[in-house]
């Protein structure tokens, strides 16, 4: 299994999952066609279909462009999301297969949209897991409450992609990385392992490399959202429950110019 950045418009990335043993690929959220097509030919990979996270036109606005490029090529979207361009719905639990070798797993991560998508992927030779989580969650963040609840961002974090392999990597939707963690210092000002990776990402993007993927174990670590249950934590908000200081972390990160 390959997995290939594609940056598109100023801070987003599709991604292209590519078996190796046959050439098939999947691209998840190819909102520059064009850009995806090339990356493509460049791994001499065959697209199959489009992985679609959720609605938003950052992420959705390339499908209808895919097919007219990739003849019978398939788009998969949440079934609650009115996806565009979409030929295949997809809810919780489905699963599809690519290649010879890689397994896809819809999990319903709702709350930035309603009928949000994660994609838990796997191979078959052990090799580690990757899970692409759009915009519910982002290296030391999570997107904003757009369609749910503070109730449902808790279980789509904490509970769904939480039970995932620590060792999970996490491709996200968006390049926030060092402006959630400066944020997440705010929370936890004296978490070194923040400190550490915040002076990482810097680096990287001073350098013009990607900050993803990160890990389901350093998402553990850093983002404050997924941190919520952190008695720490709960008490310097004042907040008696994990889902009060998800939504408290949420309001404050909404308010926060960094």
């Amino acid at each position: 299994m390959k997995i290939s950045h594609v940056p598109c418009l100023e801070d987003n990335y599709s991604y292209l999952i590519i078996d190796e043993s046959t050439g098939d690929a999947a691209v998840v959220d190819p909102v520059e066609p064009e850009k995806v097509i090339k990356s493509a030919e460049q791994h001499s990979a065959n697209i199959k279909f489009v992985l679609t996270t959720h609605h938003h036109w950052d992420h959705a606005g390339g499908n209808e462009k895919m097919k007219q490029l990739v003849s019978g090529i398939k788009v998969y979207g949440g079934s609650l999301d009115k996806v565009k361009g979409c030929t295949d719905a997809v809810d919780n639990g489905d699963t599809l297969s690519l290649g010879q070798n890689i397994n896809i797993l819809a999990l319903h991560t709702p709350c930035h949209t309603k009928g949000h998508i994660s994609y838990y992927v796997t191979g078959k030779d052990g090799e580690t897991p990757a899970v692409f989580t759009g915009d519910t969650l982002f290296v030391a963040g999570c997107g904003e409450v757009f369609e749910g609840t503070a109730e449902q961002m808790h279980q789509s974090l904490c509970v769904t992609l939480a039970s995932l392999p620590k060792p999970t990597q996490v491709y996200c939707g968006h390049e926030y990385t060092v402006k959630n963690l400066e944020f997440a210092l705010t929370v936890e000002p004296n978490n070194e392992k923040i400190q550490q990776k915040l002076s990482w990402a810097r680096q990287q993007r001073q350098a013009n490399l990607p900050t993803i993927p990160s890990t389901l174990e350093e998402e553990l670590e850093t983002n404050p959202f997924m941190r919520v249950n952190n008695p720490e934590i709960q008490e310097k908000l004042g907040c008696k429950s994990p889902i009060d200081t998800l939504r408290e972390i949420r309001n404050k990160k909404d308010q926060w110019r960094g």
